[in-house]
């Protein structure tokens, strides 16, 4: 089940985007000489998916949603020394660790980074609808089976916003859990 799904894009904040554009950057091998450039495909980038990092309120609560009731898939995490934070612009000079998880192949899937701030937490926006607040306000996770898909989140205590909408010109379901934040969780994907 699990490496049949794919994640798709979109989250709760324009502060994720900066987060995970910082970290690929900070992550990502350094670039050759101009021919090497020269060399990139058109569209100019490195890797097919994109990286998430959202920021939770409790790292080990989120870390275990996504693991049991999405059935995610934990991989090496790392930290963010004060330092790089601060020379970065990521924060204020907070050190932080990064918990990494994704639905798939490691190397060919999104991968989502959950990060925690304990000594200054960040304001809560706004999660009550998707157009509630500016910025990223969902992720769409395609499925394989709605019906187990929605058993495992209820089985974690994920808060089932809708179950099973069924899609237009399709054997396709919409279903949406919201994660411990609140933050909205898009499940598409057949009933079995």
């Amino acid at each position: 089940m699990r490496h049949g799904m794919v994640v798709g894009l979109a989250i709760v904040s324009a502060a994720f985007l900066c987060a995970s554009v910082a970290f690929f950057a900070a992550s990502a091998p350094p670039r050759g000489h101009a021919a090497d450039d020269a060399k990139a495909p058109k569209d100019s980038f490195d890797k097919n998916v994109i990286d998430i990092g959202v920021i939770v309120s409790n790292l080990e609560k989120a870390a275990a949603f996504y693991k049991n009731a999405l059935d995610f898939t934990e991989l090496d995490g790392f930290a963010v020394p004060a330092s790089m934070s601060k020379e970065t612009g990521l924060t204020d000079g907070q050190a932080f660790k990064v918990r990494v998880f994704t639905a798939a192949d490691k190397n060919k899937a999104t991968k989502i980074k959950l990060m925690e701030f304990p000594k200054a937490p960040p304001a809560k926006v706004d999660t009550t609808y998707i157009s509630s607040s500016l910025g990223f306000r969902y992720i769409t996770i395609f499925i394989n089976d709605t019906t187990a898909s929605l058993a495992r989140a209820k089985k974690a205590g994920a808060t089932v916003i809708k179950e099973a909408y069924p899609l237009a010109g399709g054997e396709d379901y919409l279903s949406l859990v919201r994660d411990p934040d609140g933050n909205i969780i898009e499940l598409i994907g057949p009933k079995l």
